[in-house]
């Protein structure tokens, strides 16, 4: 993957140590490199808006501002936009939603491994080469608009039909904050029906993001167990 230039990242992380190692995952890459580091929300705000970065690794749980009032400030500088990758132990619900509704397309709860933020780096990458080619000209046909607008979470994953990447990511972040749970359990976690829940939940089972147990130890049947899988 070949990008016209290398991608100027912003860490954000209250741990230094942490922050460190993120900015080694990302220096790693071919297509990125780190602008700066941050950790605390307002010295991030002040980076963001001195660097103009094209990503951002930005953890929710900041002292000063938390991620979602900085990602707030970046969204009042106007201009062009970064690329923001939520990295966070906030596993809740409403987490996941508000980062959603804040435009965020990528989330990658604590501890994550390389390999799953290297997933997302090279979808930004990937976004940005198809912005860079589309924009050498004035007007775009649908089917390119279609495309940059399938990119990211949505270009590795072709859902199965009727099932959303928004509550999809619901369930998932409902999954880590309540491993070994039921469906009916996940279905009140996540705002939806214990039908959906259980299709959302074997789809994850599917695709190796959730592993499927039996609990023998309820009186009759022996019921359905999911937590996210171990790798994940």
């Amino acid at each position: 993957m070949t990008v016209a230039a290398v991608l100027r990242t912003i860490i954000v992380d209250d741990d230094i140590e942490v922050a460190s190692l993120h900015g080694r995952f990302v220096g790693a890459h071919p297509a990125f490199a780190v602008a700066a580091t941050a950790h605390n929300g307002p010295d991030a705000l002040r980076l963001i808006a001195e660097h103009r970065p094209d990503l951002v690794l930005l953890d929710f749980d900041l002292p000063g501002l938390t991620g979602l009032e900085v990602l707030r400030g970046v969204r009042a500088l106007g201009g062009v936009q970064p690329e923001v990758i939520a990295v966070t132990a906030a596993r809740d619900v409403e987490s996941v939603r508000h980062a959603r509704s804040a435009g965020i397309q990528h989330y990658l709860v604590k501890p994550f491994t390389a390999r799953g933020l290297n997933e997302r780096l090279d979808d930004v990458a990937r976004d940005r080469l198809a912005l860079v080619e589309s924009g050498v000209r004035a007007e775009l046909a649908q089917r390119e608009i279609d495309a940059l607008m399938t990119t990211g979470i949505r270009s590795r994953t072709v859902l199965p039909k009727g099932l959303s990447s928004e509550t999809l990511d619901t369930v998932e972040a409902a999954l880590g904050s309540a491993p070994n749970s039921s469906a009916v359990q996940i279905a009140e976690l996540s705002g939806i029906s214990r039908v959906s829940a259980r299709r959302y939940l074997e789809y994850l089972v599917a695709v190796n993001r959730a592993e499927k147990t039996l609990d023998y130890a309820t009186a009759g049947r022996p019921s359905t167990r999911f937590s996210r899988a171990a790798s994940g």
